[in-house]
């Protein structure tokens, strides 16, 4: 099978389009035939080292897909041959084949493509759990989303106006601005501005109810944005490392500071499933709706690299094998 692969750690041009040996698969796992591949900075964060792999190389990257179930193991009976399935945590799924545990095998419903499934899973999930279970978003709430343009940013702005709150969105570009508004943010700001006074200003002097916190630098103005004895959720650090917080200052101010991971919570396959399908549910209901994703054939992996690397890129890049 072809898969796209990297011998060393590196720029995009490491990546390359490879024949390998298709994966077997134990009694309890399902080979899938991938028909799209989402691309997270995960991703990028592997190609230069920065995240630990296990294995020798060939590595292959990838964690998140969809596709149609071509074999089945021996003790799976809820699950069979043509199948239609999603997943999320699953290694080398930058590839034509991948095996995929029982337990993380989540069934796509009839009329979501699976160039949505591949797009909604993870970063659907991970904004489920951020105003679920981080921080849970209630009605009337006023929350600030950074990367409101993003594919985890747009997602949380609509799931934040589902729960009853309402949104400011940061974003680094007027193009951005307008993604992030067709997403539902009432209001978007550029991080060029003073953007943690002006949520003062928006908020009548006291501040927003939460940040959600991706960019990991910026940190110390998100608490400058949070009202007294509100709370910023961490969950990223696309744009560098946070500063070292000060508990007085929390104590001083009431604020919380509260992170998470989403494997931390998604520990059966229930849970899983049940959370995919509500996601499912709001897509096909259109509460929740998904930007057509930026789609590369896997061989051309090293491009789609590129452009999420260089954060010009709104929504989600698919990588179709």
């Amino acid at each position: 099978m072809k898969a796209l692969t990297f011998n060393k750690f590196g720029d995009p041009d490491v990546l390359q389009y490879s024949e390998i040996p298709q994966p077997s698969i134990c009694e309890n796992d399902v080979l899938v035939q991938t028909k799209a591949i989402g691309l997270n900075f995960a991703d990028i964060y592997r190609r230069k080292g920065n995240y630990h792999l296990v294995g020798e190389p060939p590595y292959i990257l990838g964690y998140e897909g969809a596709g149609m179930v071509v074999k089945v193991g021996t003790s799976i009976k809820d699950i069979k041959v043509g199948d239609r399935i999603a997943f999320a945590d699953v290694p080398h799924a930058n590839a034509e084949l991948v095996s995929v545990p029982h337990d993380k095998a989540i069934p796509i419903p009839d009329g979501v493509t699976y160039e949505h499934a591949a797009s909604l899973l993870l970063q659907g999930l991970t904004a489920h759990y951020l105003v679920h279970d981080s921080y849970q978003v209630k009605n009337g709430d006023t929350v600030l989303i950074h990367a409101a343009a993003g594919g985890v940013g747009q997602l949380l702005t609509q799931l934040v106006t589902i729960l009853g709150g309402s949104s400011i969105g940061l974003t680094s570009s007027k193009e951005k601005s307008d993604v992030a508004k067709r997403a539902g943010a009432k209001e978007v700001l550029l991080y060029e501005t003073s953007w943690s006074e002006k949520v003062k200003e928006l908020t009548a002097g006291e501040g927003v109810d939460v940040v959600y916190e991706s960019v990991g630098s910026t940190l110390m103005d998100s608490f400058q944005a949070t009202r007294i004895g509100g709370t910023v959720v961490f969950y990223g650090m696309a744009g560098g490392d946070p500063v070292h917080i000060d508990p007085r200052m929390l104590m001083d101010t009431s604020k919380t500071l509260t992170g998470g991971d989403l494997w931390n919570v998604l520990k059966t396959r229930e849970i899983r499933m049940e959370r995919a399908a509500q996601l499912f549910q709001w897509l096909q209901e259109d509460k929740l709706r998904i930007e057509t994703p930026t789609l590369f054939a896997l061989e051309d992996g090293a491009k789609a690299h590129e452009l999420l690397e260089s954060r010009k890129s709104t929504g989600k890049i698919v990588l179709i094998p």
